[in-house]
């Protein structure tokens, strides 16, 4: 990386609910500069009161890319992510020395300021196996599995998603070795220097922000627009807190109102395995959610 074209990419992670999008924004307006979405739930156009889209006037404060970008029938991957956001950071490198990059999707954000980590090939019967035992077993059974192969993967990536799920477990069975230790081994070759910002509070206050905004998205309609996702919900996409849940309520396992509040504790366990992700990292810089914007100015003017 060549320290001297000064181009910068200010990354601003944290749970959800903590309040990135508002910090994005005033940094974005303070750098005069543009936002570049790392929250892998909100590249759908279909999913958006159950992913907390960006609303009008926040789409408006500052320009935002990836957001609503992509349908729910589109394949992406996050290898696919990395090389268009490394292509549009070029691009906006063009015009701005600073690129915001915001989202709570750690892998994602690893994967446009590190590179994507190498994992060994793995013969495909071992991933049909697991298809299986989780039609057979249930998504628990894969949890627990991974839980005794490789507990700081259990804790971190998102076990509720059964294509995550089967990804590390596959590795594990396939290679013999937690799936965590191939994880940040490869850094890839960047053309800006990446200052790495994290919003934090107590955990609590955290999981009364997530209970509120679970009740705000349900006032707003996401009972409505899970009602026309359900006829697709098998799609990888849907797999996700939020959905999951209401879908339940429609196949008539679950009560509407022990759905919500099974969003809100799913919810909760991401927040926990976001904070475990994110603390990883120990190049983050760490502020309140209630920091004064000019002091975390001050301190990214310092590494300008």
């Amino acid at each position: 990386m060549d320290i001297s074209t000064k181009k910068y990419v200010i990354s601003v992670v944290g749970t959800t609910a903590i309040g990135k999008t508002a910090l994005g924004i005033k940094l974005a307006q303070y750098f005069n500069t543009e936002i570049i979405s790392a929250d892998s739930r909100q590249f759908f156009k279909e999913m958006c009161i159950g992913t907390a889209v960006p609303n009008d006037d926040e789409l408006q404060a500052a320009k935002h890319h990836f957001i609503q970008n992509l349908s729910i029938f589109d394949t992406y991957s996050v290898g696919d992510f990395e090389k268009d956001v490394l292509k549009k950071i070029a691009e906006l490198h063009q015009k701005h020395d600073v690129v915001i990059l915001l989202g709570g999707s750690g892998l994602y954000v690893d994967a446009v300021l590190k590179g994507l980590d190498y994992f060994p090939t793995i013969a495909p019967e071992i991933r049909e196996e697991l298809k299986n035992s989780l039609e057979v077993n249930g998504i628990e059974y894969l949890q627990n599995q991974l839980q005794k192969l490789d507990k700081v993967a259990f804790e971190t990536i998102a076990i509720d998603n059964p294509q995550r799920l089967i990804r590390a477990l596959e590795i594990c069975i396939g290679s013999g070795k937690p799936y965590s230790s191939f994880l940040n081994k490869k850094l890839g070759n960047r053309n800006f220097t990446p200052i790495k910002i994290g919003l934090t509070t107590e955990r609590e206050i955290i999981y009364d922000r997530i209970n509120k905004r679970v009740d705000i998205m349900m006032e707003n309609g996401l009972l409505e627009e899970a009602k026309k996702l359900y006829p697709h919900k098998e799609l990888n996409a849907l797999q996700t807190v939020g959905y999951r849940e209401l879908f339940k309520y429609f196949d008539g396992e679950f009560t509407l109102d022990f759905a919500v509040s099974e969003i809100k504790k799913n919810t909760r366990r991401f927040a926990k395995r976001q904070i475990t992700w994110f603390k990883r990292d120990t190049e983050t810089k760490w502020f309140d959610y209630l920091e004064n914007i000019s002091t975390i100015t001050d301190f990214i003017k310092k590494k300008i």
